[in-house]
């Protein structure tokens, strides 16, 4: 590594791919249960116009949501909810309509984790990235479904 170059933390792809095809189908359950930060956002193919469905962890902050980005910045819902503006994130039974991901500072994230998480973060350097609720447009699955 070059002297000024800083670290990121990233998993890798054999365990994203694992994770898409296997681990996920469990955590949609436990989204769907709103058990802790298991969630699923809905967002919009860049390409394809395609309604999907991923399943991640998002913690709530200030007026928003605070994901880590354990895969990097090249998966494809953060894409998708760059290129769209938005979102939705179903946090705890209701849908929240969301603006684009913003990186956040490290500093900034780390009170929305629990204190388990804080120093595997920092000594990893993850990257973090804010989407801010949109209050006024927040609702019930039930009535978003219905």
């Amino acid at each position: 590594m070059l002297p000024n170059q800083t670290r990121t933390f990233k998993l890798p792809g054999r365990l994203r791919i694992f994770n898409k095809y296997v681990t996920n189908r469990l955590f949609r359950v436990l989204a769907n249960l709103s058990i802790g930060p298991f969630t699923t956002i809905r967002h919009v193919g860049r390409s394809s116009g395609k309604l999907h469905e991923t399943v991640i962890w998002v913690w709530p902050l200030g007026e928003g949501f605070v994901i880590a980005l354990t895969y990097g910045s090249k998966v494809d819902w953060y894409r998708n909810m760059s290129a769209a503006g938005g979102g939705v994130v179903l946090w705890h039974k209701k849908a929240h309509a969301v603006e684009k991901p913003e990186p956040i500072d490290l500093e900034a994230a780390l009170p929305a984790f629990p204190a388990f998480f804080r120093p595997l973060f920092r000594r990893a350097g993850m990257q973090f990235v804010w989407m801010k609720s949109l209050a006024s447009e927040s609702s019930t699955l039930e009535k978003a479904e219905g």
